[in-house]
Order: C-alpha cells, then sequence, then structure tokens
C-alpha cells in the first residue's frame, strides 16, 4: 500500500512539474514578443526623421567669381651694360622713383671720348682728301672734253675718287660707333617707373651685355594677371569691350591681407593662345596704383562679378554633401521619404549656390537633418527653411 501511494504521489508531481515548465516556457516566449514588437517599433527606417527642407528656386543670380592673380608691370625691363668699363657714377638711390630720361649709371668715358676724337680726325682726313680727289676729277673732265689729256689719266681720277668716297663712308661710321659707345656709357631710364635694388657698386667692372645693373618697373597703372578657363573667353571678350567695367567696379581684387582694393580694374588684353595643359588663358586687368600699394610678383585674388543672363535654380549651400569629389543633395519625394540625387554646382553667391544640372524648380532639398539620413529613409518636415 504504501508503494502504491509512493507511486501515485511521483506521478502528480510529474504531472505539476511539467506544467510549470509549460507555464515558463510560454511566459518566455511572450517576454521575447513583447521585446521584440518594441524592437521593430523602435527601428531607425519606420521612425519619421524630423528635417528642414528648403524650395529650389529660379532667380537671376549676381555673384562673384575668384581666381587667383599675380601683379605684374605693364612696363618693365632689365638695365644691362652696354660697354664694358668701370661704374664711375650712380645716380639714383634703390627704390626711387624716376623719370624718362634720367641719368642712373655712367661708366667709365675716357677712352669712348677718345675714340670719338679719333674717329673725327679720320673722318676730317677722309673728307679732305675726297674733296680734293673730286677737284682733280672735274680738272680732268674738262681736259678730256678738249682731247688735252689721255682717257686713261681720266679713268684713274676717277678711281681714286670713288675709292675715296668709301673711305668716308667708313669714317663716317666709325665716328657713328665711337659716338654710340660714348653715350652708351651712361645709362638712362627709358621710361617712368620705380628702381629697383642696384646689382653693381661704385668701381664695380662690368661687361657689355652680360652685366646686370638694375631693373626698373612702371608702377602706376600696373597689372594684374590670371588665368581662366577657356569656355569663359566670350565673356571676358566682352568685359574688354564694356565701358561700364570701371564704372561699376565689375572687376576687383584681394590683396594678400585678406583687404579689398579701393580701385577697380580693367581687362585691357587676352593672350594669344589656350594653354593645352590647364585649357586656360591668362587675362590681364588694369589697376590704378597711385599709392603704390601693388607691387610686381604680389599674390591676389580677383574678384569678377558675374550676372546670369537667364533665371538659374539656387538652394542654399548647406543642403550639398560631398564624398569622394562628388556632390549630391537629399531631395523630398511625395511619399516624404528621401532619395539622394547627384548634382553639378555652378556660381557660389553667398549661403546659396546655383545647381546647373540635377535638380528640378519646386523639388524640396533637405537643409538640416542630413547627418541622420540614409537613401530612402522616412521623414517628417518640422520647420522648412524660409527662402532668402
Amino acid at each position: 500500500m504504501k508503494e502504491l501511494e509512493t507511486t501515485q504521489n511521483t506521478v502528480k508531481m510529474t504531472s505539476m512539474n511539467k506544467h510549470s515548465f509549460a507555464a515558463i516556457l510560454l511566459a518566455g516566449a511572450g517576454l521575447v514578443a513583447a521585446c521584440s514588437n518594441q524592437t521593430q517599433k523602435q527601428a531607425p527606417g519606420q521612425q519619421a526623421i524630423p528635417v528642414s527642407t528648403a524650395p529650389v528656386t529660379e532667380e537671376l543670380v549676381v555673384g562673384t567669381d575668384n581666381y587667383p592673380g599675380n601683379v605684374v608691370a605693364l612696363n618693365e625691363t632689365e638695365l644691362r651694360a652696354e660697354v664694358s668699363g668701370y661704374i664711375t657714377g650712380i645716380f639714383i638711390t634703390d627704390g626711387a622713383s624716376v623719370s624718362k630720361g634720367q641719368k642712373l649709371y655712367e661708366i667709365d668715358r675716357t677712352r669712348y671720348a677718345a675714340a670719338v676724337e679719333q674717329a673725327k680726325s679720320s673722318l676730317a682726313i677722309a673728307e679732305a682728301n675726297l674733296a680734293r680727289l673730286q677737284r682733280d676729277v672735274e680738272r680732268y673732265q674738262k681736259l678730256a672734253e678738249q682731247d688735252a689729256i689721255a682717257k686713261q689719266t681720266l679713268d684713274y681720277a676717277e678711281t681714286d675718287f670713288n675709292n675715296a668716297q668709301a673711305q668716308a663712308a667708313s669714317a663716317r661710321a666709325a665716328l657713328t660707333t665711337a659716338q654710340t659707345n660714348l653715350d652708351r656709357s651712361v645709362i638712362v631710364a627709358p621710361f617712368s617707373g620705380t628702381i629697383g635694388i642696384s646689382q653693381v657698386r661704385m668701381g664695380a667692372l662690368v661687361s657689355a651685355g652680360s652685366t646686370l645693373l638694375n631693373t626698373l618697373s612702371s608702377v602706376n597703372p600696373i597689372a594684374v594677371d590670371f588665368p581662366v578657363n577657356e569656355r569663359e573667353i566670350p565673356r571676358f571678350n566682352a568685359l574688354r569691350q564694356s565701358d561700364a567695367v570701371v564704372r561699376d567696379s565689375v572687376i576687383s581684387i584681394k590683396l594678400p591681407g585678406g583687404q579689398v582694393y579701393s580701385h577697380p580694374g580693367k581687362i585691357v588684353a587676352i593672350d594669344r593662345a589656350v594653354d593645352r595643359n590647364t585649357g586656360t588663358i591668362t587675362v590681364r586687368a588694369s589697376f590704378p596704383n597711385p599709392d603704390e600699394l601693388l607691387r610686381a610678383g604680389m599674390a591676389t585674388t580677383v574678384q569678377v562679378r558675374n550676372q546670369s543672363e537667364t533665371k538659374q535654380l539656387v538652394i542654399p549651400y548647406r543642403a550639398v554633401t560631398e564624398q569622394l569629389g562628388q556632390t549630391s543633395v537629399y531631395v523630398v519625394t511625395d511619399s516624404s521619404t528621401v532619395e539622394q540625387r547627384g548634382v553639378r554646382l555652378g556660381l557660389k553667391v553667398v549661403d546659396r549656390v546655383v545647381i546647373n544640372e540635377g535638380l528640378s524648380s519646386g523639388e524640396q532639398v533637405v537643409t538640416d537633418g542630413i547627418i541622420n539620413l540614409r537613401p530612402g529613409a522616412k521623414v517628417q518636415v518640422t520647420q522648412p527653411a524660409e527662402k532668402k
């Protein structure tokens, strides 16, 4: 009997354990399902992301194109010795302003002055001999007409006269050379401008054609050269021919310190050919330089005002993202999701940018909240960006 009761008790406990285990399994399954549902509700792909947007608008854009520029002198020359000798005079200070024809340097003139005197003497002798032979020819011609002398005598006299003419011409050329060398022993300014730092000092020996004495540059007006894309050649041709460029301050420059130069410029030249390697052409603008703030070799930023002839598509610049050299924006679709679309940028105007390709007027682009977006993400527009 005891064994029977024990067996029955064991069966009852086993049955109770099975029911308890089943209950635990059901409770666990319910907990897992609840957690799973909660996780699904929190999945970012299913939750709308708050963003701000701005419309793609069409506007006539007035902006500024920037180009790297380099200041160059409109007129610049190297002053070199044209005759050899010792420097006997320096008549300017380094960095001074000089006027055209002003005396700058002098090379020892002693031997050149002596050569001039010698050439003058040789010319005088040659001309005296020429005059004597000319009288002989004239006299022999009269005698020959009367058959008073042999014709051979006249021929000899005419030959001597021709030789004397050649000798006189040679003497005059020698005098010109001597006088030129004497004149070149004094170096004068070929135009008005600013002289550089002298490369020679008093007593220095200089050689004709090789020794650099100094460099002279014009300073007012002065020029700035800058490269532009070959596609812009028609635009800059029009600017060169326009009389309103200076009046409307279309062309300006920024100095190395960042300040804007006070005088506007004008296009004065466009280079003859496009650089095959870069696809650019050099444009030259001239600027007044009364205070000599611009110096040859200075690096500047050339600013050219640019106004579109037709309306352009414009969006806030902060809507643009760049990755691996590619620019794109997030566009809001009709289903309140976003798609990432590649765009080609144009002129940047303050905090906005022209879109040359990739968008249509009226579309909405995301301006704030971009960092949380992925293509296809659902969005909620919280505050559309105001149109500026």
